[in-house]
């Protein structure tokens, strides 16, 4: 490979592990993987709780993120975001202290 060909490759994306998710600029067939490995993260950071960015759009993205959410045993419970947070734009997510 020349040096054009690997600056077009993308490498891994790292993102601050903060309890903020923004997901406006990851591809929606990745968040099957991301959204668990981010929980992960975080719990292992003692942040248990969360915001998610989903966006408003069609809902969904909304739609996959509470799917995820639904199976998660880590997660306590989840709701939208009020209007200060990013309102149905955003998930709010408790996550378990065990």
């Amino acid at each position: 490979m020349d040096e054009e060909e690997n600056a077009d490759e993308a490498g891994p994306v790292r993102l601050p592990i903060d309890g903020v998710l923004d997901l406006h600029t990851f591809d929606p067939s990745d968040v099957g993987e991301l959204l668990p490995e981010y929980i992960r993260l975080c719990r292992e950071r003692g942040i248990f709780e969360l915001r998610i960015i989903h966006g408003k759009g069609t809902g969904a993205l909304r739609e996959k993120v509470h799917s995820i959410l639904r199976h998660m045993a880590e997660v306590s419970s989840f709701r939208l975001a009020d209007e200060g947070a990013g309102g149905w734009g955003a998930t709010l997510v408790r996550l378990k202290r065990y």
